[in-house]
């Protein structure tokens, strides 16, 4: 019987990513990507963090490249993958990291985000400033 290996993440870049190239020319992206959940200790509820090891190639790494930043929320369909190597000591190592298929920015358009990966709302708002429209767009909803 067939097994499955698929990922599907969201949560925020911990850095941008850092893109490099294979001798043959195939463009790589790698960054920390950290999801969040709520778990309960005792009485009280804390905030647990883990971070995860993505990494895309090709047009995706060239997507992440142009445009994603550390801070932005972003969704990653992929797969799990465990890469072993000897260190120069011949300690074997592992590294698991999740291979990317798609990545996709949450966090909004482009231009929305400063350097730092937060939004630019004073950006946004000159941008839409010229927008005809007076009524909410919320309102022409058809549910």
């Amino acid at each position: 019987m067939p097994s499955v290996n698929k990922v599907f993440l969201i949560g925020n870049l911990g850095k941008d990513p850092e893109v490099k190239y294979t001798p043959s020319g195939v463009q790589i992206a790698k960054f920390s990507l950290a999801t969040s959940e709520r778990v309960k200790r005792g009485d009280s509820w804390e905030e647990r963090t883990d971070w995860h090891n993505i990494v895309l190639f090709s047009r995706q790494a060239e997507y992440a490249k142009d445009y994603l930043k550390k801070g932005m929320t972003v969704f990653v369909d992929g797969k799990i993958t465990t890469r072993t190597w000897d260190d120069e000591n011949g300690v074997r190592k592992y590294m698991t990291e999740i291979i990317g298929n798609v990545v996709k920015n949450l966090s909004g358009r482009r231009d929305d985000i400063t350097s730092d990966g937060q939004h630019d709302y004073d950006n946004h708002e000159k941008s839409n400033a010229g927008n005809d429209r007076d009524e909410d767009p919320v309102d022409d909803l058809p549910f």
